[in-house]
């Protein structure tokens, strides 16, 4: 949590520095500087059991290259997966694959403007895995090979992750980010870099940037999991401390994101822009200083509870039946620069909607400003603080080791304090209930500033569109100061959501299952209810609710006047109550609750605690039998969706994803597009979606409630008897239906042209009817994740002609037998066809030779390792037991799923592909409109606009 302190609060805890109480770093951390200057972590941890997760944290990023190597701290990120002195050229992922780690879900790292992280998740199940992922991080720190060969192999991959970049968010970027970073260096030094240095330069230079900054002093290892403190700490004495610092190191300079009196005003627009937005940033006077005494930390806390006042006003105005904007938030917080913090706003809107937003936002800000919060406000945010970290707090035995290596890094990084959660909740319980009305008003006037702001207002250009202009944005700042606002009016608060009735449901039958640990009962209204009670988390409870139909059950005409508004209708709230009631209702509860009409089941999902287990009961009650009906909710739905969805279309990638769909599905009438946008909403029947939830929600007898987590069991009888045995059952039994429609199979080659950039895509895919089989879909499965493996080897690796890609495969039971198999990746138009053939040809390999021993075993290593994780997971469990319910497959098939992998073999993967990937297939490859290689040539003038980016995907 940080803040800004003020010139006054800097000197008075200065001079009052003897008094002041410093924020204690959790012990359960061991921290240690070695005598080099390399900093470590180390911390014991056992969720998951047998894993341990790394960091490696270097203070250098983009920021420090000079000009002659704008890219390279992010390519030096690229480098150290290409070859170091224990792993050779591209020996390091092939060996970290081989114990379970999987590239870019697992293995992964990012470079930004001031720091590069490293990550490494490393299973304990073998011996030496330990050793191998120290070794990978001192690898990393210290020993990277840097040969001209991969250097230069790697040119394309890097340029490939820069084409992702390009389109009208990088177009407009270019021209707001030297406002946004005004006179800073990081308007200079965004990671990408700059296309004709990553093409050029020379590989000393790159060896420069890592002997400049690859050194101890700028680094620190974090390492936590289930392991033995001391005996990483030798280790990491043994091994790291060898490494020498430069004789006379380059200054690790900081840099600022200057002030300035000026209001600055950047208004960019673009023919493919998808979306509408406005976002500001008003600049703190001074430096930002990280917390360090305890009554800087408390001050943080007012300051978080002022933010999330003025939020909860911002969403009730998103929640009302006139939304100003489709999403809508304030804080004060990081900017890009790490020494500067600043008030922040941003709103997504519809089209020419970017200066009433900018206004809402502003004028929220100044009623704050002017009249202050009301006590119930104060209330329900502290109320909120707490209820999250009280979760946080009750879960902090069973955290996850990833969660603690990403605090470490900040505290490395960013001085972030580290006191452990035990000690945040002690002192914001002790804390929260002395702050008063008063400090928070004084809080949101320091937020608010008249100098050093930046607006920035995007969206598509089109002709019946006007965007405001620089004079109409600085004169809303001088309107709102002179508006005639008056203080914000409390709603009243819900007392009983549902009103109390006494319940005469009964448990009629009980089975239990000892294998799964779930116990079932079919209560007297015919609905039956199975919970597993868990220790995975010290609180939380999931849980799902299932009746099968769905909208398989609705004609085509009603499904097409009804598919757009099912997710509309719990916009409506319940029981006379709207959303906003609801969130307010809902503040300092750990309840989420939501009902769905999908196309197989209709059902209500959640997650809850103990203590508000109740509560989410309730809910869910209400959701079954007093939802809303209103219109006026569902027309402020569609201006939401419609700002976020009328101009997908616009986007190369989004076009080609619905042309492509339209194409495959031609033959179903029950396909209308991807998305609504005017002609599918003017054809939506608001009413007639409702009354088919209210019949289907109407029969609780037909639905199967599901719970996982640490439950009561006396508690939660009490809760299933009071709100789902007594929900209302008509005794009738439906299940979902085959539509009879299929997508289009055979060979095909289709080619879509969307956009000006030099960008492709590529979509092999195969796909057809078929009875399912068990072990051909985990071998469909495999398949596709071997196919993977070769597809980088050869495409990225080789060829260097992609940043990321794969396959996925697989079998579908219901609503009838099919299989899927595709292919895809992004890439340069120029190589579009090559890239096509050479994936071909490694699908082919696959089919005719099988696959290597080696590569299936790779797969089967990350299946037990991410099976042995999920096994642990509440949300893991629940998907078992209701895959169970959807298509009658093995209920047992999650005890058993390491066995059934172990038993794959390479010649069930090849057969699988004889069979089902030699019968036609659909190449669909997105080109750039014609005259893009005209573009091509001015491609690289304006630099990438990406902030933070990373070495796999």
């Amino acid at each position: 949590m940080k803040k800004m302190l003020s010139s006054f609060a800097v000197i008075f805890l200065f001079s009052a520095n003897a008094f002041a109480q410093n924020i204690p770093t959790d012990p359960s951390v061991r921290i240690g500087t070695l005598s080099n200057g390399m900093k470590y972590y180390i911390k014991k941890n056992t969720l998951p059991e047998k894993k341990v997760d790394f960091r490696l944290a270097i203070n250098a990023g983009s920021i420090l290259e000079d000009d002659n190597q704008r890219g390279l701290a992010h390519f030096m990120e690229h480098m150290n997966f290409n070859g170091t002195k224990n792993f050779p050229d591209n020996k390091l992922v092939d060996f970290l694959q081989s114990i379970g780690v999987k590239f870019g879900q697992h293995l992964n790292a990012y470079t930004s403007f001031d720091e590069t992280v490293y990550m490494l998740p490393v299973p304990l199940d073998k011996p030496g895995n330990l050793d191998a992922g120290l070794k990978v991080m001192e690898d990393w720190a210290f020993n990277a090979t840097l040969s001209d060969e991969q250097i230069n192999k790697e040119r394309g991959v890097v340029l490939e992750e820069l084409r992702l970049g390009l389109g009208a968010d990088k177009r407009m970027a270019d021209k707001y980010l030297p406002k946004l970073l005004y006179n800073s260096q990081y308007a200079e030094r965004l990671p990408i870099g700059k296309k004709e240095v990553l093409e050029n330069f020379k590989p000393e230079v790159i060896r420069q940037f890592h002997k400049d900054w690859y050194r101890p002093d700028l680094m620190a290892i974090v390492v936590v999991g289930d392991i033995n403190v001391d005996e990483v700490e030798k280790k990491i004495k043994d091994n790291f401390s060898k490494y020498k610092n430069p004789a006379k190191p380059r200054e690790r300079k900081t840099f600022d994101l200057p002030n300035h009196k000026e209001t600055l005003v950047a208004v960019e627009t673009d023919p493919d822009a998808t979306n509408s937005m406005v976002q500001f940033i008003m600049k703190d006077s001074e430096a930002y200083q990280p917390d360090v005494t305890v009554e800087q930390y408390n001050q943080s806390i007012i300051e978080n509870l002022t933010s999330t006042m003025l939020n909860n006003r911002l969403r009730e105005l998103v929640n009302s039946t006139n939304p100003p904007f489709t999403y809508g938030s304030v804080y004060h917080g990081g900017t890009y620069a790490r020494s500067k913090e600043g008030f922040q706003g941003f709103a997504m809107v519809k089209d020419g909607g970017q200066l009433n937003a900018l206004k809402v936002l502003l004028e929220e800000t100044e009623r704050a400003k002017r009249f202050g919060f009301t006590q119930t406000e104060l209330d329900r945010a502290k109320a909120q603080i707490l209820s999250n970290l009280e979760r946080s707090y009750n879960n902090r035995d069973k955290t996850e080791s990833d969660m603690l290596v990403d605090e470490y890094v900040r505290n490395f990084l960013e001085k972030e304090p580290i006191p452990g959660i035990a000690w945040e909740y002690e002192d914001t319980k002790k804390f929260l209930p002395s702050v008063t009305l008063a400090q928070t008003n004084e809080v949101i006037k320091k937020f608010v500033k008249d100098d050093s702001r930046v607006v920035v207002i995007t969206g598509p250009q089109k002709e019946n569109v006007q965007m405001p202009s620089q004079a109409m944005v600085l004169n809303m700042f001088e309107s709102v100061k002179m508006a005639d606002l008056k203080p914000y009016e409390e709603k009243e608060t819900i007392k009983n959501l549902v009103k109390p009735f006494k319940s005469e449901g009964k448990i009629a039958k009980t089975e239990t299952d000892a294998k799964l640990g779930t116990t079932t009962w079919t209560l007297s209204n015919g609905a039956k209810v199975t919970f597993k009670k868990t220790d995975f988390k010290d609180d939380e409870i999931v849980f799902s609710a299932r009746s099968l139909g769905g909208s398989s059950l609705i004609n085509d005409a009603d499904y097409n006047k009804t598919q757009f508004a099912f997710p509309a209708l719990s916009e409506a709230g319940v029981n006379g109550f709207s959303k906003s009631d609801l969130t307010n209702y809902l503040a300092g509860k750990q309840v989420s609750v939501n009902p769905m009409v999908s196309s197989l089941f209709e059902g209500i999902s959640g997650r809850t605690t103990q203590k508000d287990l109740g509560t989410a009961m309730e809910l869910m009650y209400a959701y079954f039998t007093g939802l809303n009906y209103n219109p006026d909710a569902f027309n402020a739905y569609k201006i939401k969706q419609s700002a976020m969805l009328d101009n997908l279309l616009s986007n190369p990638q989004f076009y080609f994803s619905s042309e492509h769909a339209k194409f495959m599905n031609q033959k179903n009438p029950r396909f209308i597009g991807i998305v609504p946008l005017e002609k599918e909403w003017a054809n939506t029947d608001y009413k007639k979606a409702y009354d088919i939830y209210k019949e289907k929600f109407g029969n609780a007898g037909n639905f199967h409630f599901y719970f996982v987590g640490n439950i009561d069991e006396p508690k939660f009888k009490n809760e299933v008897l009071q709100y789902i045995a007594s929900l209302p059952s008509t005794g009738k039994s439906t299940n979902f239906k085959d539509t009879g429609y299929r997508q289009m199979s055979g060979d095909f080659t289709k080619v879509y042209k969307k956009g000006k950039d030099p960008k492709s895509m590529v979509t092999i895919s195969y796909a057809g009817e078929t009875p399912y089989n068990e072990k051909e879909a985990l071998a469909l499965e495999a398949l596709g994740e071997v196919a993977t493996i070769k597809v980088i080897e050869k495409l990225r690796e080789d060829e260097s002609g992609i940043y990321g890609g794969g396959a996925r495969g697989g079998m579908i039971k219901v609503p009838y037998g099919n299989y899927y198999f595709s292919i895809s990746f992004p890439c340069g138009p120029e190589n579009a066809e090559k890239l096509t053939k050479s994936a071909l040809a490694e699908l082919q390999k696959l089919i005719e030779k099988g696959p290597e021993q080696k590569d299936l075993d790779k797969y089967k290593e990350g299946e037990y390792n991410d099976h042995k994780t999920s096994m642990k997971d509440n949300m893991y469990w629940m998907n078992a037991l209701t895959k169970n319910q959807m298509s009658e497959s093995d209920k047992y098939e999650i005890l058993n799923y390491e066995e059934k992998v172990k038993a794959l073999t390479a010649k069930d993967l090849q057969e699988v592909g004889k069979k089902y990937l030699t019968k036609g297939r659909v190449v669909a490859t997105l080109m750039p409109e014609d005259g893009w290689e005209n573009a091509k040539k001015d491609e690289t003038k304006p630099e990438a606009s990406v902030i933070k980016t990373g070495a796999a995907q």
